[in-house]
């Protein structure tokens, strides 16, 4: 069950955190898209349900990324 949990937590908060550091929300995704590939490759992930979830949370963490970005860009107008 704590797999479950993370899966749904840490991908969207990887993707928003590396989007805020090089300031494109893709960067942000691509990033977290190696360290999840890297966490499979080497045997973590075990289901499809797990990956399905890492993807969900991704972009769900990239939706939240992009539009903190126009809020952004919007109050700098």
């Amino acid at each position: 069950m704590l797999k479950y949990i993370a899966a749904l937590c840490f991908p969207c908060i990887l993707v928003m955190l590396f989007s805020r550091v090089t300031y494109y929300p893709i960067i942000g995704l691509l990033l977290t898209i190696a360290l999840i590939a890297a966490s499979v490759y080497k045997g973590y992930t075990d289901t499809y349900l797990l990956i399905v979830i890492d993807s969900f949370s991704m972009t769900l963490g990239y939706f939240i990324s992009n539009q903190l970005k126009i809020r952004a860009s919007n109050a700098q107008e």
